[in-house]
C-alpha cells in the first residue's frame, strides 16, 4: 500500500475566509513545511485576498501532488470566482509535483471558466482530474475538453525534449450538461489522450448521436481503459451500437456503467454479443439498471457471465429493467456471482453479487423487439456514422446548467 501523504487539511470546517487576516490563523502548518504533499481545503468558502495569500504559500510547497479544492466558493458572488480561481491555479502551475487535482461543485460556466480553460491547457503534470457539478454546459464544455487537446500536445513536446510526463489517466466529469454540443471537442480529447485509464462522465445530457461521436472517435481510442461510466446518459440503438464496437478494444476494462442509459432491448443486445465475444475478460462490474433490459437479453448477458468470456464478473446491477424480479435466470446469475466470491475468499458487499431488484418493470408481448439482423445492425451504424459527422460539424448550442446537484468525486481520494 502506498504511504499516506503529508496532509493540510481545513476540510469541511465551513470556514468563511474572505481576508489574509482571516485566513492567518489556519495556515501555520503551511508557513512552517515545505513538504507537503497533500491540501484539502473542501466545504470552506474563500475570498479573492484569502485566495491570493494561500496562493503565495502554496507556491513554496514543490512537493505538493494532491489539491482537493471542492466547493471552495459557496456564498461567492460571481465576479469574486474567476480572480479567486486564477490565484490558486497560477500557483499550482509552478508545482512539478501536482498531478491531481479536484475542482467539483465549484461554478465553471461561461462566465468563469477562463482560468480553469488556461491552467488545463499548461499544466504538464496532470494525471487525475475530476470537474464534478460545475455547471459548464456544452460550450465551456468544450473549452475544458478543447484545453486538454492543448494539454496533449504540450505533453507530447515535452517528451519530445526528453522530459518525463504522465499520461492523463482519470477524467471524472460528470453532472455537467455537457450534452451533444460539446462531444465533437471531448472526442478530439480523448483521441489525444489514449493512455487515459478512468473515464466518468455520468449524467451530461448526452443524446445518442453525441454518444456515438464520443466513443467511435474518441474513447475508442484510449485502449488502456479501465473505467467507463457514461451513466445517465442516452444512448438507444445509435449508441449502443458504437458502445458495442469500441468495446472489443477495451481489453483491459474492468468497470462498465451504463445504468439509466435506455440501450433498448435491441441495443442491449449489441452489448451482451459482445461482451460474449471473450474480448472483455478484465470485466469485474457491469453496470446495467433501468435499460429496458428484458428476458431474452438477459438470458445472453447471463450466459456471457456463465463462460470463460467474464471470467473475473463479480457485480452485475440490473434494476429497474423488464424481467420479474423471480425470474428463474438470476438464481443462475446469483449462484454464479456468490461461487466467485467464495473462491476469493471475500465477503459480501457492494462490489460484489447482484443489486437488489425493488423497482422492477412489467414486461408487455407487445413491446418485445426482435433480435437484431445484420442488416438491421448494418442500417443502424451507418446512421451512427451519418448523425456522428454531422455533430461533429454542428455548432455548439449554450444551454447553462443551472440546477446542479452535489456530488462527491471519489476519485479525488486514490491513493497513488
Amino acid at each position: 500500500m502506498a504511504a499516506a501523504l503529508k496532509l493540510f487539511s481545513l476540510e469541511g470546517k465551513a470556514l468563511k475566509l474572505d481576508t489574509a487576516a482571516d485566513l492567518k490563523p489556519h495556515i501555520q502548518p503551511l508557513e512552517d513545511n515545505k513538504d507537503i504533499q497533500q491540501i484539502r481545503l473542501a466545504g470552506n468558502t474563500l475570498g479573492v485576498e484569502a485566495c491570493a495569500t494561500l496562493a503565495e504559500l502554496l507556491r513554496t510547497q514543490k512537493l505538493l501532488q494532491v489539491a482537493e479544492l471542492a466547493d471552495i466558493f459557496t456564498s461567492r458572488v460571481l465576479a469574486e470566482i474567476p480572480p479567486a480561481i486564477d490565484s490558486l491555479l497560477k500557483a499550482f502551475l509552478s508545482l512539478p509535483n501536482l498531478h491531481t487535482v479536484n475542482l467539483s461543485d465549484n461554478a465553471f460556466g461561461l462566465n468563469t471558466q477562463a482560468p480553469l480553460v488556461s491552467f488545463l491547457s499548461k499544466h504538464v503534470p496532470l494525471k487525475h482530474l475530476i470537474l464534478n457539478n460545475n455547471g459548464l454546459g456544452p460550450i465551456a464544455g468544450a473549452f475544458v475538453a478543447n484545453a486538454l487537446s492543448e494539454l496533449a500536445d504540450r505533453k507530447k513536446e515535452a517528451r519530445a525534449n526528453g522530459v518525463q510526463v504522465p499520461d492523463l489517466e482519470t477524467v471524472v466529469c460528470g453532472r455537467n450538461r455537457l450534452e451533444n454540443g460539446s462531444m465533437a471537442a471531448w472526442s478530439k480529447a480523448y483521441s489525444l489522450h489514449t493512455g487515459v485509464r478512468h473515464v466518468k462522465m455520468a449524467q451530461n445530457g448526452i443524446r445518442p448521436e453525441g454518444i456515438a461521436l464520443l466513443l467511435r472517435k474518441g474513447l475508442g481510442e484510449c485502449k488502456h481503459l479501465e473505467t467507463m461510466d457514461l451513466q445517465d446518459n442516452t444512448f438507444t440503438q445509435l449508441g449502443s451500437l458504437a458502445l458495442s464496437e469500441v468495446l472489443e478494444g477495451w481489453s483491459k476494462l474492468k468497470e462498465l456503467g451504463v445504468s439509466e442509459c435506455l440501450l433498448s432491448t435491441r441495443g442491449a443486445t449489441y452489448v451482451a454479443n459482445t461482451l460474449a465475444s471473450g474480448s472483455n475478460k478484465t470485466i469485474e462490474t457491469l453496470r446495467l439498471q433501468y435499460n429496458e433490459i428484458d428476458a431474452k437479453v438477459l438470458d445472453q448477458f447471463i450466459n456471457a457471465a456463465d463462460s470463460s468470456a467474464l471470467p473475473v464478473l463479480k457485480r452485475v446491477e440490473l434494476n429497474g429493467n423488464k424481467f420479474p424480479e423471480d425470474h428463474p435466470a438470476l438464481d443462475r446469475l446469483r449462484t454464479i456471482l456468490e461461487e466467485r466470491m467464495d473462491e476469493a475468499g471475500a465477503t459480501s458487499g457492494d462490489e460484489w453479487g447482484l443489486d437488489s431488484l425493488s423497482d422492477m418493470e412489467e414486461d408487455s408481448d407487445d413491446e418485445d423487439e426482435d433480435v437484431p439482423s445484420d442488416d438491421e445492425r448494418e442500417a443502424v451504424k451507418e446512421k451512427v456514422l451519418k448523425e456522428a459527422d454531422r455533430q461533429e460539424n454542428e455548432n455548439v448550442a449554450q444551454d447553462p446548467d443551472k440546477d446542479v446537484d452535489d456530488l462527491a468525486a471519489k476519485l479525488g481520494k486514490t491513493e497513488l
